[in-house]
Protein backbone atom coordinates (compact mmCIF):
# COMPACT_ATOMS: atom_id res chain seq x y z
CA UNK A 1 0.00 0.00 0.00
CA UNK A 2 1.00 3.35 -0.73
CA UNK A 3 0.65 6.89 0.73
CA UNK A 4 -0.18 9.87 -1.73
CA UNK A 5 -1.89 12.88 -0.69
CA UNK A 6 -4.69 14.51 0.91
CA UNK A 7 -5.52 11.13 3.42
CA UNK A 8 -6.12 9.20 0.01
CA UNK A 9 -4.44 5.88 -0.18
CA UNK A 10 -3.93 3.35 -2.50
CA UNK A 11 -4.34 -0.58 -3.54
CA UNK A 12 -3.93 -2.40 -6.50
CA UNK A 13 -7.66 -2.23 -6.62
CA UNK A 14 -9.32 0.84 -4.76
CA UNK A 15 -8.09 3.90 -3.67
CA UNK A 16 -9.82 5.07 -0.47
CA UNK A 17 -11.14 8.72 -0.12
CA UNK A 18 -11.92 11.51 2.35
CA UNK A 19 -13.98 15.06 1.54
CA UNK A 20 -13.71 17.64 3.85
CA UNK A 21 -16.46 17.47 5.55
CA UNK A 22 -15.66 13.83 7.33
CA UNK A 23 -17.54 11.63 4.10
CA UNK A 24 -15.31 8.52 3.58
CA UNK A 25 -15.69 5.89 0.39
CA UNK A 26 -13.57 3.55 -1.92
CA UNK A 27 -12.97 3.84 -5.52
CA UNK A 28 -13.07 0.68 -7.38
CA UNK A 29 -10.61 0.64 -9.68
CA UNK A 30 -9.64 -1.90 -13.32
CA UNK A 31 -6.69 -1.52 -15.44
CA UNK A 32 -5.07 -3.13 -18.34
CA UNK A 33 -2.07 -5.08 -17.67
CA UNK A 34 0.05 -2.90 -20.60
CA UNK A 35 -0.28 1.20 -20.53
CA UNK A 36 -3.70 2.26 -20.32
CA UNK A 37 -4.80 4.40 -23.46
CA UNK A 38 -6.97 6.58 -21.25
CA UNK A 39 -8.60 6.03 -18.16
CA UNK A 40 -12.41 6.58 -17.51
CA UNK A 41 -13.92 7.75 -13.96
CA UNK A 42 -17.24 6.57 -13.74
CA UNK A 43 -20.44 7.65 -12.00
CA UNK A 44 -23.27 5.19 -11.02
CA UNK A 45 -26.31 5.32 -11.57
CA UNK A 46 -28.80 6.48 -8.73
CA UNK A 47 -29.23 4.16 -5.80
CA UNK A 48 -26.29 1.90 -7.85
CA UNK A 49 -23.38 0.61 -5.85
CA UNK A 50 -19.98 1.22 -7.43
CA UNK A 51 -19.25 -2.58 -7.60
CA UNK A 52 -22.28 -3.56 -9.82
CA UNK A 53 -20.06 -2.03 -12.32
CA UNK A 54 -16.79 -4.31 -12.13
CA UNK A 55 -18.11 -6.44 -14.99
CA UNK A 56 -18.35 -2.85 -17.33
CA UNK A 57 -14.80 -1.90 -15.95
CA UNK A 58 -13.35 -5.49 -16.65
CA UNK A 59 -14.60 -5.52 -19.99
CA UNK A 60 -13.03 -1.92 -20.95
CA UNK A 61 -9.30 -3.17 -20.06
CA UNK A 62 -9.73 -5.64 -22.85
CA UNK A 63 -10.05 -2.29 -24.51
CA UNK A 64 -7.48 -0.59 -23.25
CA UNK A 65 -9.29 1.97 -21.12
CA UNK A 66 -8.39 1.69 -17.37
CA UNK A 67 -11.70 2.15 -15.24
CA UNK A 68 -12.18 3.98 -11.69
CA UNK A 69 -15.93 3.87 -10.64
CA UNK A 70 -17.03 6.40 -8.21
CA UNK A 71 -19.46 5.57 -5.08
CA UNK A 72 -22.07 8.14 -4.12
CA UNK A 73 -22.87 9.45 -0.64
CA UNK A 74 -25.07 6.50 0.70
CA UNK A 75 -24.42 3.76 -1.22
CA UNK A 76 -22.09 0.59 -1.10
CA UNK A 77 -18.29 1.76 0.56
CA UNK A 78 -19.90 5.33 1.90
CA UNK A 79 -19.37 6.33 5.23
CA UNK A 80 -22.70 7.58 5.39
CA UNK A 81 -26.76 6.82 4.87
CA UNK A 82 -29.16 9.24 4.72
CA UNK A 83 -32.14 9.71 7.41
CA UNK A 84 -33.83 12.65 9.00
CA UNK A 85 -30.61 14.00 10.15
CA UNK A 86 -28.28 13.13 7.70
CA UNK A 87 -28.71 14.75 4.27
CA UNK A 88 -26.66 16.30 1.19
CA UNK A 89 -27.55 17.37 -2.12
CA UNK A 90 -26.16 17.72 -5.21
CA UNK A 91 -23.71 20.63 -4.40
CA UNK A 92 -21.94 18.28 -1.73
CA UNK A 93 -21.76 15.27 -4.77
CA UNK A 94 -20.33 17.92 -7.44
CA UNK A 95 -18.14 20.30 -4.83
CA UNK A 96 -16.85 18.21 -1.95
CA UNK A 97 -16.63 14.24 -3.27
CA UNK A 98 -15.96 14.24 -7.01
CA UNK A 99 -12.84 16.73 -6.65
CA UNK A 100 -11.42 13.86 -4.36
CA UNK A 101 -11.86 11.54 -6.71
CA UNK A 102 -10.73 13.30 -9.50
CA UNK A 103 -7.43 14.31 -7.78
CA UNK A 104 -7.17 10.37 -6.49
CA UNK A 105 -7.24 9.38 -10.36
CA UNK A 106 -4.48 12.39 -11.12
CA UNK A 107 -2.00 10.53 -8.28
CA UNK A 108 -3.45 6.99 -9.40
CA UNK A 109 -2.71 7.64 -13.53
CA UNK A 110 -0.19 10.61 -14.60
CA UNK A 111 0.26 11.39 -18.26
CA UNK A 112 -2.74 9.68 -18.48
CA UNK A 113 -5.71 10.87 -20.87
CA UNK A 114 -8.79 11.39 -18.99
CA UNK A 115 -12.32 9.96 -19.56
CA UNK A 116 -15.22 11.57 -17.13
CA UNK A 117 -18.54 9.18 -18.06
CA UNK A 118 -21.84 7.88 -16.23
CA UNK A 119 -24.99 6.22 -16.26
CA UNK A 120 -28.67 7.68 -15.53
CA UNK A 121 -27.80 10.16 -12.97
CA UNK A 122 -24.09 9.53 -13.16
CA UNK A 123 -24.37 10.64 -16.64
CA UNK A 124 -25.84 14.07 -15.51
CA UNK A 125 -23.74 14.56 -12.85
CA UNK A 126 -20.91 13.93 -15.24
CA UNK A 127 -21.75 16.84 -17.08
CA UNK A 128 -22.63 19.22 -14.51
CA UNK A 129 -19.34 18.50 -13.40
CA UNK A 130 -17.20 18.81 -16.41
CA UNK A 131 -18.97 21.78 -16.84
CA UNK A 132 -17.89 23.56 -13.57
CA UNK A 133 -14.51 22.12 -14.27
CA UNK A 134 -13.61 21.74 -18.25
CA UNK A 135 -9.91 20.10 -17.00
CA UNK A 136 -11.59 17.33 -15.06
CA UNK A 137 -11.78 15.28 -18.47
CA UNK A 138 -10.79 15.28 -22.39
CA UNK A 139 -13.81 13.33 -23.34
CA UNK A 140 -17.54 12.35 -21.92
CA UNK A 141 -18.90 9.16 -22.17
CA UNK A 142 -22.49 8.67 -21.20
CA UNK A 143 -24.84 4.98 -21.15
CA UNK A 144 -28.64 5.00 -20.66
CA UNK A 145 -28.55 8.80 -19.80
CA UNK A 146 -30.42 12.03 -20.03
CA UNK A 147 -32.32 14.72 -18.63
CA UNK A 148 -35.18 13.62 -16.76
CA UNK A 149 -37.52 17.25 -18.06
CA UNK A 150 -40.30 15.86 -18.67
CA UNK A 151 -41.14 17.71 -21.62
CA UNK A 152 -37.95 15.75 -23.12
CA UNK A 153 -39.94 12.35 -22.97
CA UNK A 154 -42.21 11.27 -25.74
CA UNK A 155 -45.83 10.92 -25.12
CA UNK A 156 -47.52 9.40 -23.03
CA UNK A 157 -44.81 9.04 -20.72
CA UNK A 158 -44.47 12.86 -20.47
CA UNK A 159 -48.14 13.53 -19.47
CA UNK A 160 -47.73 11.55 -16.01
CA UNK A 161 -44.21 12.19 -14.88
CA UNK A 162 -44.27 15.52 -13.37
CA UNK A 163 -46.96 13.89 -10.81
CA UNK A 164 -43.66 11.30 -9.79
CA UNK A 165 -41.60 14.28 -9.90
CA UNK A 166 -43.83 16.47 -7.13
CA UNK A 167 -44.46 12.90 -4.91
CA UNK A 168 -41.15 11.67 -4.64
CA UNK A 169 -39.87 14.75 -2.86
CA UNK A 170 -42.78 14.84 -0.75
CA UNK A 171 -42.44 11.30 0.13
CA UNK A 172 -38.45 12.01 0.74
CA UNK A 173 -39.22 14.72 2.85
CA UNK A 174 -42.21 13.08 4.95
CA UNK A 175 -40.15 10.02 5.67
CA UNK A 176 -36.64 12.02 6.37
CA UNK A 177 -35.17 10.02 3.08
CA UNK A 178 -36.64 8.27 -0.15
CA UNK A 179 -37.15 4.90 0.84
CA UNK A 180 -36.09 3.44 -2.83
CA UNK A 181 -36.09 -0.01 -2.62
CA UNK A 182 -39.66 -0.29 -1.54
CA UNK A 183 -40.87 1.49 -3.92
CA UNK A 184 -38.60 0.26 -6.90
CA UNK A 185 -36.85 3.66 -7.72
CA UNK A 186 -33.08 4.15 -6.52
CA UNK A 187 -32.05 3.35 -3.22
CA UNK A 188 -32.28 5.09 -0.03
CA UNK A 189 -31.75 8.22 -1.23
CA UNK A 190 -31.22 11.92 0.68
CA UNK A 191 -33.60 14.25 0.55
CA UNK A 192 -31.95 17.30 -0.33
CA UNK A 193 -30.62 14.85 -3.44
CA UNK A 194 -33.71 14.11 -4.50
CA UNK A 195 -35.30 17.82 -3.93
CA UNK A 196 -32.31 18.61 -6.77
CA UNK A 197 -33.38 15.96 -9.27
CA UNK A 198 -37.13 16.31 -8.97
CA UNK A 199 -36.22 20.69 -9.72
CA UNK A 200 -34.24 19.62 -12.83
CA UNK A 201 -37.00 17.05 -14.13
CA UNK A 202 -40.01 19.82 -13.92
CA UNK A 203 -38.07 23.00 -14.96
CA UNK A 204 -35.36 21.49 -17.10
CA UNK A 205 -32.94 23.34 -15.57
CA UNK A 206 -29.92 22.12 -13.05
CA UNK A 207 -29.78 24.02 -9.71
CA UNK A 208 -27.83 22.67 -6.76
CA UNK A 209 -28.72 24.33 -3.47
CA UNK A 210 -25.77 25.89 -1.77
CA UNK A 211 -23.41 25.21 -4.66
CA UNK A 212 -23.04 29.18 -5.78
CA UNK A 213 -21.78 27.84 -9.34
CA UNK A 214 -23.72 28.62 -12.40
CA UNK A 215 -24.24 24.67 -13.71
CA UNK A 216 -26.29 25.97 -16.86
CA UNK A 217 -23.78 28.89 -17.76
CA UNK A 218 -20.64 26.27 -17.28
CA UNK A 219 -22.51 23.27 -19.79
CA UNK A 220 -23.32 26.09 -22.03
CA UNK A 221 -19.34 27.49 -22.39
CA UNK A 222 -18.15 23.98 -23.36
CA UNK A 223 -18.49 22.02 -26.52
CA UNK A 224 -17.24 18.32 -25.66
CA UNK A 225 -16.78 15.49 -27.09
CA UNK A 226 -19.26 13.36 -26.01
CA UNK A 227 -19.65 9.11 -26.75
CA UNK A 228 -22.92 8.11 -25.89
CA UNK A 229 -25.02 4.67 -25.96
CA UNK A 230 -28.70 4.32 -25.65
CA UNK A 231 -30.66 1.62 -25.66
CA UNK A 232 -33.48 0.43 -28.13
CA UNK A 233 -36.43 -0.26 -24.97
CA UNK A 234 -34.55 2.30 -22.19
CA UNK A 235 -38.02 4.41 -21.16
CA UNK A 236 -36.17 5.72 -18.44
CA UNK A 237 -33.90 7.59 -20.92
CA UNK A 238 -34.97 8.04 -24.40
CA UNK A 239 -32.61 9.33 -27.53
CA UNK A 240 -34.85 12.53 -26.85
CA UNK A 241 -33.90 12.71 -23.09
CA UNK A 242 -29.90 12.46 -24.33
CA UNK A 243 -30.49 15.24 -26.85
CA UNK A 244 -31.94 17.68 -24.31
CA UNK A 245 -29.14 16.82 -22.03
CA UNK A 246 -26.95 17.35 -24.62
CA UNK A 247 -28.10 20.59 -25.95
CA UNK A 248 -26.67 22.36 -22.64
CA UNK A 249 -23.78 22.23 -24.16
CA UNK A 250 -22.24 24.38 -27.18
CA UNK A 251 -22.48 22.53 -30.45
CA UNK A 252 -20.84 19.29 -28.64
CA UNK A 253 -19.37 16.74 -30.92
CA UNK A 254 -21.72 13.99 -30.38
CA UNK A 255 -20.37 10.01 -31.47
CA UNK A 256 -23.89 8.08 -30.82
CA UNK A 257 -24.69 4.56 -31.23
CA UNK A 258 -27.96 2.87 -30.35
CA UNK A 259 -28.13 -0.91 -29.18
CA UNK A 260 -31.06 -3.01 -29.68
CA UNK A 261 -31.43 -6.55 -27.79
CA UNK A 262 -29.74 -8.70 -30.90
CA UNK A 263 -26.86 -6.26 -30.86
CA UNK A 264 -26.90 -6.10 -27.05
CA UNK A 265 -27.41 -9.74 -26.19
CA UNK A 266 -30.07 -9.45 -23.75
CA UNK A 267 -32.72 -6.94 -23.08
CA UNK A 268 -31.86 -3.50 -24.27
CA UNK A 269 -33.11 -1.18 -21.77
CA UNK A 270 -31.70 0.56 -18.17
CA UNK A 271 -29.79 -1.77 -16.53
CA UNK A 272 -29.79 -5.38 -18.15
CA UNK A 273 -27.05 -4.26 -20.17
CA UNK A 274 -24.64 -4.71 -16.90
CA UNK A 275 -25.11 -7.78 -16.22
CA UNK A 276 -23.77 -8.53 -19.92
CA UNK A 277 -21.63 -4.80 -20.51
CA UNK A 278 -19.19 -6.59 -23.64
CA UNK A 279 -21.30 -4.33 -26.05
CA UNK A 280 -21.19 -1.40 -24.47
CA UNK A 281 -17.29 -1.27 -23.56
CA UNK A 282 -16.41 -2.36 -27.14
CA UNK A 283 -18.89 0.49 -28.68
CA UNK A 284 -17.61 3.14 -26.38
CA UNK A 285 -14.05 2.60 -27.24
CA UNK A 286 -14.82 2.38 -30.90
CA UNK A 287 -16.76 4.99 -31.71
CA UNK A 288 -15.25 7.72 -33.83
CA UNK A 289 -12.40 9.81 -32.58
CA UNK A 290 -9.18 9.67 -30.29
CA UNK A 291 -9.87 8.05 -27.12
CA UNK A 292 -9.53 10.06 -23.90
CA UNK A 293 -8.59 13.59 -25.93
CA UNK A 294 -10.75 16.13 -27.17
Amino acid sequence: MSAIPNGLTTTEAELSCDAADGHRWSLLVRRPADMPRAVLTWLPALGVAARHYLPFAEALTAHGIATVIHEWRGSGSSSLRPDRSTDWSYAQLLAADLPVTEAAVAQAFPDTGRILGGHSLGGQLACCRLGMAPDAAGQLWLVASGAPYWRAFPSPTRWWLPMVYRFLPWLANLRGALPGRRIGFGGEEARGLIDDWSRSALSGQYRARHLDTDLETGMASLSPTVRAVTLAHDWLAPRSSLDFLLSKFDRPRVHHALLDNSTLGTQADHFAWMKQPETVARTLSGLDGPVGRD
